[in-house]
């Protein structure tokens, strides 16, 4: 991996950033719920969920953005090494861990670190290890 440093745009990663912690922060104190992606995902798909509607437009917010960000400017270029078939079965490996890990990214990574939840700490630490452990394997081992 190359990292372009004339292309770095700091000041857009800490408005993400920025927007990430506000959305979430604004989610829990108006529901008094963990704005954790796979859990509303989850939600949503269950019959007789509490605040179907809530989850229903988080989720869609999620969708709409980018073409938002469409009449400000151009999307980046969206690139994809492995093929169709590696990007659905890490869908699948993403889907099964965030159901045995209780959460994802951004369930425990971000409202549950800023929560200070020890549970979350070392789900972030396990899923960042796995990660680190899956790209130095399929790097360095396999040579992809």
């Amino acid at each position: 991996m190359t990292i372009d440093w004339n292309a770095f745009t700091p000041w857009s990663a800490l408005g993400g950033g920025v927007l990430i912690g506000l959305s979430a922060s604004l989610f829990i104190l108006a529901n008094g719920r963990i704005a954790g992606i796979s859990g509303l995902l989850g939600g949503l798909l269950q019959r007789g969920s509490d605040g179907y509607a809530e989850k229903a437009l988080f989720l869609l917010g999620l969708l709409v953005a980018p073409l938002l960000w469409l009449a400000f400017g151009q999307l980046p270029e969206v690139r994809f090494d492995t093929g169709w078939f590696g990007v659905i079965i890490a869908g699948l490996l993403v889907g099964v861990g965030t159901r045995y890990g209780s959460g994802c990214t951004s369930g425990h990574g971000v409202c549950g670190l800023a929560r200070l939840s020890p549970r979350s700490l070392a789900a972030t630490l396990s899923f960042m290890a796995a990660g680190f452990a899956t790209v130095f394997v399929l790097r360095h081992v396999f040579g992809g």
